[in-house]
């Protein structure tokens, strides 16, 4: 009979603890997942340092998962134990320590689960899942809804990405285009037909231009703001900025950019900015769990990794095998990474 390991969080600013945890149990649309490879995303260092989204202690945390299907529940009819696949766990929203991802076993939606080619890596495809519902978050989703209260997250309202996009003349800012949320942006956000300006260090310029990017700019770049707002005036209308950076230096360059092109939608991945926001822009945060991404969970992920459309990148780095080297991925994230996603196999 299977039994259940996890990294406890006891109290907020305190290192994990591995322990034993309870079997998951399947809800109706859910599956256990055995874990093969969990991610480390900045929003978990986060969770541990300040208790953000906790809401009961100890818990369990993170929220990417790859591996195999342990059991499914009563109305899952796509899924079958032995399958291979790459899913988001929804800890932020249930709290519950089943249905988070640094554990040997977890619960997830199977709305939140896609297959997994066999052509690709546990650990590669482990990248995905927190960053495509942040992305899907910015581009898809028609309506706002609120992150936290008070606090919308705007949206473009774009269709669903296509494995053959076509070209709706519209054109986008992703600030950080080499970092997680931003890659899956940009390989989203050209699925979609739009034209994508991007930031990155010159190192990883090729890494965005790879996966669609049109224009790439350096971030450290004295003259960028005037150098994006030229790249986004030569086609396209221009619709806004998705900030996967989110600090107090690149709200000023995202308003700054903004203001020259007279105004759009800026959409965060921490709280936005508050001060000297024109009424023609339209801020908000992104939280990263959506029904809007229900769809590409389900028609989008298998085919586009299995064609190429689709890249596991930032590349994995494996910070080690086993649950105790959780601790050491999420200090090394807090220390900072770039062009790269912490991984730990299991």
């Amino acid at each position: 009979m299977s039994s259940n390991q996890a990294a406890w969080l006891d109290a907020k600013e305190i290192a994990l603890r591995v322990g034993p945890a309870e079997m998951p149990v399947p809800q109706p649309n859910e599956i256990i997942v055995k874990n093969k490879a969990v991610a480390i995303n900045p929003l978990d260092w986060h969770m541990q340092d300040w208790g953000v989204f906790i809401q009961q202690w100890p818990t369990i945390f993170g929220c990417d998962v790859a591996g195999e299907v342990h059991q499914v529940g009563a109305n899952v009819t796509q899924f079958k134990p032995g399958d291979r696949v790459v899913a988001h766990t929804i800890n932020l929203v249930t709290g519950k320590p089943q249905d988070g991802a640094f554990a040997l076993y977890t619960a997830v939606p199977a709305n939140k689960t896609a297959i997994l080619p066999a052509s690709v890596a546990f650990e590669s495809a482990v990248v995905l899942p927190l960053a495509i519902e942040a992305a899907a978050c910015a581009l898809l989703k028609a309506t706002a809804g609120e992150a936290m209260p008070g606090v919308p997250t705007p949206a473009l309202g774009l269709a669903q990405p296509s494995l053959v996009p076509k070209p709706i003349g519209k054109t986008l800012v992703v600030y950080g285009g080499s970092s997680s949320v931003g890659v899956m942006t940009i390989q989203l956000a050209v699925a979609c037909g739009l034209k994508v300006v991007t930031t990155a260090s010159p190192k990883n310029f090729d890494l965005c231009k790879g996966i669609g990017a049109s224009s790439v700019f350096d971030y450290r770049d004295a003259d960028i703001v005037d150098k994006i707002a030229a790249a986004c005036k030569e086609d396209g209308s221009f619709v806004g900025i998705v900030d996967a950076i989110s600090t107090p230096e690149t709200y000023k360059h995202d308003l700054e950019i903004l203001s020259k092109l007279g105004g759009g939608h800026l959409a965060c991945t921490h709280p936005p900015p508050t001060e000297d926001v024109p009424d023609s822009v339209k801020a908000g945060m992104i939280f990263a769990v959506d029904e809007v991404a229900d769809p590409i969970w389900a028609n989008f992920i298998t085919p586009a990794l299995e064609n190429g459309t689709l890249k596991c990148l930032p590349a994995p780095e494996i910070v080690g095998n086993g649950l105790e080297h959780i601790q050491e991925a999420l200090d090394k994230s807090k220390a900072g990474v770039s062009a790269t996603k912490l991984i730990v196999t299991l």
